[in-house]
């Protein structure tokens, strides 16, 4: 067998055997997780539409659950800090391209968070919808910045004529995200040239500074003498937040696009305890719909937030995922894998961290017996969550980074 070969079957053979995982995770799945799916989801919607019961200061300040009480007044303390913060301070205005729910769910929640969090601390900003058109977005808004994603599918949706029409008479600069071949994209040279082409004024990044400054295959952005802009996820504390009024009745809660590492974590926790698991690719789940409101009604419930990583994030200090912020700031006590960027993010003492799936599944056990320390855990990582790391804080941010550009 030649080596091309070989390297086929090894391929093939993972493949089947995340297949294979995925499958058994489906199968082993305890049917009450599957057949109370939907009602889980009505309830919160239900609740989501009698909000003042459990979203006011004279319910959840006075919350029997210390959880609900933080972090409102957290919620509270920081709302306050950045409100219009920078009202009337820049002429800066920003058109964020935003894809649909369906076609990213992590793309329209990181996107609209941003600009939901700009528009809040004083910046106008805007929305240029997947299908928008570009033309006329730039008539009516007049931005000074427009950030999109260096993704063909993102690309191609944008009028680049109009661009360069729109910066002969106007100062807009145009910012997309800085991607590498090793992640699913083509090759990055030829996306510099492109960008060079068409006038891209500076790239972005989700991922952390030092892992960017370190890692090599950045390196061309740099040596192209385009300036990076940092911008790690957050919790949107606009949609993420403690409500009152709900006992931790559900044993765990995850909400993500359904991947192999998921089986090889949760398998054992799905086979023994009832739960609620939504996100795309999940069989039980039908015609999966994206609605950040109605999530912390369902996260209110949790005894436990499961929380898996990819493994560019568990082999590299690059990042952690926008729902370990999220679980955080809806007070979930929160198990995790282990990516390596978590202790320079949150304190060890505020999750559960696993290094293997047989050690996931004990930590599961453990906060199922010691709900006390689940909840003081859950205490310092929500503290943690609203003091540091809400997209108010970012956006703040890349305002102040913008200047530079």
């Amino acid at each position: 067998m030649n080596i091309s070969m070989a390297s086929r079957w090894a391929r093939r053979k993972v493949k089947f055997a995340r297949s294979w995982e995925k499958l058994q995770l489906n199968f082993f799945m305890r049917s009450k997780t599957k057949t109370e799916h939907f009602k889980i989801i009505a309830d919160a919607e239900a609740a989501l539409c009698n909000r003042t019961m459990h979203e006011s200061d004279e319910v959840c300040l006075k919350s029997q659950d210390p959880l609900v009480r933080q972090g409102w007044a957290l919620k509270k303390e920081v709302e306050l800090h950045f409100k219009e913060l920078h009202a009337g301070k820049t002429d800066e205005r920003i058109l964020i391209h935003v894809p649909s729910p369906t076609y990213s769910p992590a793309g329209y929640s990181l996107f609209t968070n941003l600009a939901e969090s700009l528009e809040f601390i004083g910046i106008p900003t805007r929305i240029l919808d997947w299908e928008g058109d570009t033309c006329q977005a730039l008539e009516e808004f007049n931005p000074t910045v427009l950030l999109s994603s260096d993704h063909e599918s993102y690309l191609a949706r944008i009028d680049w004529n109009a661009i360069a029409s729109y910066k002969a008479d106007n100062r807009l600069r145009v910012g997309l995200t800085a991607s590498l071949e090793e992640y699913v994209n083509t090759p990055l040279n030829c996306r510099l040239e492109w960008a060079r082409k068409h006038g891209i004024d500076f790239f972005y990044t989700f991922r952390d500074q030092s892992y960017v400054e370190e890692r090599a295959e950045y390196q061309p952005f740099f040596d192209a003498q385009y300036k990076m802009l940092y911008l790690p996820f957050g919790a949107n504390i606009l949609h993420y937040y403690p409500v009152a009024g709900f006992a931790r009745d559900i044993d765990y809660v995850i909400m993500a696009t359904r991947k192999s590492e998921h089986a090889t974590f949760m398998k054992e926790i799905t086979r023994h305890y009832d739960g609620f698991i939504d996100g795309p690719g999940w069989k039980h789940t039908q015609n999966f719909r994206f609605n950040r409101a109605r999530d912390r009604y369902i996260y209110a419930r949790a005894k436990v937030g499961l929380n898996v990583h990819l493994p560019e994030q568990i082999e590299w200090a690059c990042e952690v995922n926008e729902r370990t912020y999220q679980l955080a700031a809806c007070g979930v006590p929160q198990l995790i894998d282990h990516p390596k960027l978590i202790e320079q993010i949150f304190s060890r003492d505020a999750l559960f961290i696993a290094d293997t799936p047989a050690q996931y599944t004990q930590l599961f056990h453990k906060i199922m017996c010691q709900p006390e320390l689940a909840q003081q855990r859950a205490l310092l990582a929500q503290r943690e969550a609203f003091t540091r790391h809400t997209t108010f804080h970012r956006a703040d941010s890349i305002l102040r980074q913008l200047a530079e550009v």
